[in-house]
């Protein structure tokens, strides 16, 4: 066996592993640390020239992105207004990624991770329930 291939397998099987084991605030965080990662990788993308791999990561971050905001639950907060704020700044951050693919644009990647890392920032000091 290929040993790439098999450690591609094992980190695939530890993957669902903690995915698994994980509670919802650490899916959370896992989320938020994929977009991250993502983003890094599409920025390198972008930087080799890699258009394909560049729309390809930046198409997961924005999968990512929208799926913690489709997980945004107003039964779950006595917030309203703040849930509302995040759910705008997740549609802008989203805006954004479409745009840098589009314009081939990195700051625009940097302002979104920046603005993952501030949201991720403050769900990392929020204990889990």
């Amino acid at each position: 066996m290929n040993p790439m291939r098999a450690l591609r397998q094992y980190q695939k099987v530890n993957s669902h592993a903690q995915i698994s084991e994980a509670s919802p605030h650490r899916l959370i965080q896992m989320l938020m640390e994929g977009a991250l990662e993502r983003m890094a990788q599409a920025k390198g993308a972008m930087a080799r020239g890699d258009i394909p791999q560049k729309a390809l990561l930046i198409t997961k971050t924005i999968d990512i992105i929208t799926g913690l905001r489709a997980g945004l639950r107003e039964e779950n907060t006595d917030d309203k207004e703040a849930l509302r704020q995040l759910d705008s700044l997740y549609e802008y951050m989203t805006k954004q990624l479409t745009l840098a693919n589009a314009k081939n644009e990195p700051e625009l990647i940097d302002e979104v991770a920046r603005l993952l890392i501030t949201v991720k920032s403050g769900w990392d000091a929020i204990a889990p329930e």
